[in-house]
């Protein structure tokens, strides 16, 4: 296909932890895809091969990375020097984008990519590429304002974002957090800046949800809890505190009044992993390690026990299905900020980490089932207008040759185009 004919958006997601990144790249790009459109996602993601990647979306793997303490980063995989896994990413990055050729590169929360590898790419954009947009893709909340202030002040980020970066679209709403104002942004910088409103996810039919519900043995009458902790690195507390809930409750000869799924995620250590499933299997409780369609096992239960994560909020809320959140803390503070903010919208209830045991995360369970009009009613009221702003976003960039490139699916409030 001609290249003038085609509009090439070239995505990148570092992923060195858990599947929070490629999880919201790939729900943008679901949304941004057309037949004259050509996506490709850059990615360490070690989970990319078990995606279903849509039609005109691609991707390319560079070498996974790890964190193992303060800034430093090990090879996820293979065994070479972490020197030389870096310069292996950012060579598949350079050359990535020299023979793609995007119209737009956009780089998710991270401004200069993983120890800078980034850098490299889009100042070779700038020098090269003089119609192409720069765009760097900001969650709602980065962490507590004193640690995100003292990190890009150290790292230089701001120049970064002033010298390189076309926009900044920040993936939330003002109104429950602003990041210009947390994160001390400058004028030079909040000028680019644009709220896109949070990525709603496509809902499914209401006969999927419901053909899984009965795939999952949930009569008429019951509740479905859905337990997932994103990636699951460093959610054992969270499934170790749901399971002894049930346990109790046994013991007890206590019968929930609700069917249970757990999805431990695929970064769970293997000693724990191997645990929970054993004690879910005792309780007859379904597990998963990894479960390919979070959205419609979300859309099909009444309530999703989570630790907060931007993309499992974004489910939850398109869903319509209320949700318990349990926010860690460390080693950062989004999800905690976060829980807190939707908490006082009423979209959201949640437990401290700290606090979670199996008596209160019984209690707020049973109390959230039985108020679940509340919960509805705010989350109606909740507007996700991310892909709606992503969309006029890029057709101001490009009036005539990509006008018809960028329209949302109906389910978001625009007529598809031919």
């Amino acid at each position: 296909m001609n290249k003038d004919a085609t509009f090439n958006i070239l995505m990148y997601s570092h992923d060195t932890y858990g599947l929070g990144h490629i999880r919201r790249t790939m729900a943008i790009a679901e949304q941004l895809r057309k037949s004259n459109t050509n996506i490709l996602i850059l990615t360490g993601s070690p989970i990319a091969g078990r995606l279903t990647f849509p039609k005109y979306v691609d991707y390319v793997r560079i070498p996974g990375m790890i964190k193992k303490a303060n800034d430093e980063y090990f090879p996820l995989t293979i065994r070479i020097d972490p020197m030389q896994a870096m310069e292996i990413r950012q060579s598949i990055i350079m050359a990535t984008v020299k023979t793609f050729l995007p119209d737009l590169f956009i780089v998710d929360k991270e401004p200069q990519g993983l120890k800078k590898e980034v850098l490299p790419a889009l100042e070779w954009i700038k020098a090269n590429l003089k119609d192409t947009k720069t765009i760097l893709g900001l969650r709602d909340i980065m962490d507590d304002a004193d640690t995100v202030r003292a990190d890009w002040r150290k790292k230089n980020i701001y120049s970064t974002i002033e010298d390189l970066y076309s926009e900044v679209w920040v993936y939330g709403q003002k109104d429950v957090y602003d990041p210009v104002k947390e994160y001390e942004i400058p004028e030079s910088i909040n000028k680019k800046v644009h709220f896109t409103g949070y990525i709603p996810r496509k809902v499914p039919e209401k006969s999927v949800s419901k053909a899984l519900r009965l795939q999952l043995n949930v009569m008429k009458n019951e509740s479905l809890v859905t337990v997932t902790t994103g990636g699951g690195g460093d959610g054992f507390h969270v499934l170790d505190s749901y399971l002894k809930m049930l346990e109790r409750m046994r013991e007890q000869s206590i019968l929930p009044p609700f069917q249970s799924v757990m999805v431990t995620g695929p970064f769970l250590s293997r000693n724990d992993k191997d645990l929970i499933l054993e004690r879910a299997n005792e309780l007859g409780v379904l597990a998963y390690d990894f479960f390919s369609d979070m959205e419609t096992l979300i859309a099909a239960s009444d309530i999703v026990v989570c630790m907060g994560g931007y993309n499992t909020i974004c489910e939850v809320l398109s869903s319509k299905t209320m949700s318990l959140v349990i926010p860690r803390e460390t080693p950062r503070k989004e999800q905690f900020i976060r829980a807190k903010a939707f908490n006082r919208e009423h979209l959201v209830d949640f437990i401290p980490w700290t606090k979670l045991n199996n008596l209160n995360l019984e209690e707020k369970i049973l109390s959230m089932l039985e108020n679940k009009e509340s919960f509805t009613k705010a989350m109606t009221r909740f507007k996700m207008t991310g892909i709606v702003n992503i969309c006029e976003r890029i057709s101001k960039f490009w009036n005539g040759k990509n006008e018809k490139n960028c329209y949302p699916d109906p389910v978001y409030g625009f007529k598809r185009l031919p």
